[in-house]
């Protein structure tokens, strides 16, 4: 059997994007500390981002422990497994949340997409959601995306995806 690669071989996956409000650039270890930052100031909000089984952020995560996450983001970034993004503000010096595009554990979709906003910028968290939204439909080849936690209940994709 052949297995279908997350994304056609003929694409090249954004290393960053700019729009109006935020800069997104490849989630690696050159980001460490202000992810890491960004991580630990929203850790008890961001519990169950990935669902209620997921224990990331654990409220102990060192940051040897994130900058070892990053590397492996980096590595799936590079390998085409997965695509993580850092979401920055427009100045590039405060870091704001991040963007996980994954292959889909579901037969109905073609990746799953997380995000999230750190607390003091939680305003902006729908703004980031539409953003992402108009990203993939613009620039990337995915035709079916889900938003588990957000376009699609966590009961439904646990049932989605078994």
């Amino acid at each position: 059997m052949v297995v279908k690669p997350f994304i056609p071989e003929t694409f090249e996956p954004p290393g960053c994007f700019e729009s109006s409000d935020f800069h997104f650039r490849v989630l690696e270890e050159q980001v460490a500390e202000k992810d890491f930052e960004a991580v630990t100031s929203s850790q008890k909000r961001l519990q169950g981002i990935f669902g209620s089984t997921s224990d990331w952020p654990r409220s102990d995560l060192t940051l040897a422990e994130n900058r070892l996450s990053l590397q492996v983001h980096k590595r799936e970034f590079e390998s085409r497994e997965a695509f993580a993004y850092s979401v920055f503000n427009k100045a590039k010096d405060k870091c704001l949340g991040s963007i996980y595009i994954d292959p889909s554990q579901s037969a109905h979709y073609e990746c799953e997409v997380y995000l999230w906003v750190r607390d003091d910028s939680i305003e902006l968290d729908e703004q980031l959601y539409q953003t992402v939204i108009d990203w993939l439909d613009e620039s990337w080849p995915f035709e079916k995306v889900a938003f588990p936690g957000r376009a699609i209940s966590w009961e439904l994709w646990d049932k989605e995806r078994h």
